[in-house]
């Protein structure tokens, strides 16, 4: 596979994200209101997931920087990382965005796309290997520790009561929601956790074949079959998910189903909607990359996804940036893209 993280990748998506990180408006909130007092502006409301758009977003944006600072720790944007987490990564701060969690009617707040990136970032704070080129790691992690708390008892308390997964390509992804969780539950050793994931992982998609591929949606970022799979491939032993492979998608190496192998079009980039599409693009790449990274040396079907890796790729990274639309968050999908 030709294309990989690079530093000058690194370096582009950085500044992208700084650009955005701090920046307030536009901004689509996701926002219950109880009452008048609850009218208010985004920082008011998220002091310090106010900007990128929206707060997800804003989240990823933050794993993102730390996550090229582990990578690269001698980035020319490195001091302009340290410095934005610095600012934002208060008690103060961490206090305000946990009022807002704890009003009652904001019990769903982002459930479950914006869960899940909250625990990555959580992760990648307690990343080790950030630990030890940059000592503040430790003071974001302790000041941060209460925000993965509330999230890892929201997961708890809905998982076990949620009867059926969410098959969809946009933030609803359960799939996509687990992955992210469960790398959070392994990476902190949080056993009990870890052990519900993986429970309502095999719970939900176990007995899954012949998946038939009906995707893309017009607004999807991920792909509901290839995210499932890759959510599968951390749950099973190496060997059984292979197996597992084989029965969910059987017609791999032949190219089926088609639409999987297919850079999805993209009409219009300053639609937020139809610019998700970049977003299924980069998904794709990131889930075909891993998977076939998962399957043995001689299987038939790794070099059918190594190659639909690199047309993926090429298909969206040039337009990671140029709209806000997409480059608000696209940064994010890249890296995943481009390294898994």
């Amino acid at each position: 596979m030709s294309l990989q993280l690079t530093p000058e990748f690194a370096s582009r998506f950085a500044n992208l994200a700084l650009a955005h990180l701090t920046r307030e408006y536009p901004n689509k909130l996701t926002h219950s209101l109880a009452g008048p007092q609850d009218v208010q502006g985004p920082r008011d409301l998220h002091p310090i997931f106010y900007g990128s758009y929206d707060w997800h977003s804003c989240v990823h944006g933050y794993w993102l920087i730390l996550h090229l600072l582990e990578r690269f720790p001698d980035l020319p944007e490195a001091e302009r990382i340290v410095a934005v987490v610095d600012e934002h990564f208060t008690q103060a701060n961490v206090a305000g965005e946990l009022a807002y969690l704890a009003l009652p009617h904001n019990r769903g707040f982002e459930r479950p796309y914006g869960w899940a990136w909250l625990l990555a970032l959580s992760a990648q704070i307690n990343s080790p290997a950030l630990a030890r080129t940059h000592p503040q790691a430790a003071r974001w992690s302790h000041t941060f520790a209460p925000l993965a708390a509330v999230f890892v008892e929201r997961f708890e308390e809905f998982l076990p009561k949620a009867t059926y997964p969410l098959r969809v390509g946009t933030h609803f992804n359960m799939a996509f929601a687990l992955s992210l969780a469960l790398d959070f539950a392994r990476q902190g050793s949080h056993e009990s956790f870890e052990s519900l994931l993986v429970d309502t992982a095999r719970r939900w998609f176990l007995n899954d074949v012949a998946c038939q591929a009906w995707e893309p949606a017009g607004d999807e970022f991920l792909s509901p079959s290839l995210m499932e799979a890759e959510l599968m491939r951390r749950v099973l032993p190496s060997a059984q998910f292979v197996e597992w492979f084989g029965r969910f998608l059987p017609e791999i190496a032949a190219r089926q189903p088609a639409t999987l192998f297919e850079p999805v079009t993209v009409t219009d980039r300053t639609d937020g909607k139809i610019a998700h599409l970049d977003g299924l693009n980069l998904s794709r790449a990131w889930c075909q990359r891993s998977l076939a990274g998962a399957l043995p040396e001689d299987d038939a079907r790794r070099p059918v996804l190594v190659d639909a890796v690199e047309r993926h790729l090429h298909s969206a990274l040039e337009h990671v940036a140029g709209d806000y639309m997409g480059e608000h968050w696209l940064g994010t999908f890249a890296v995943l893209a481009l390294e898994a």
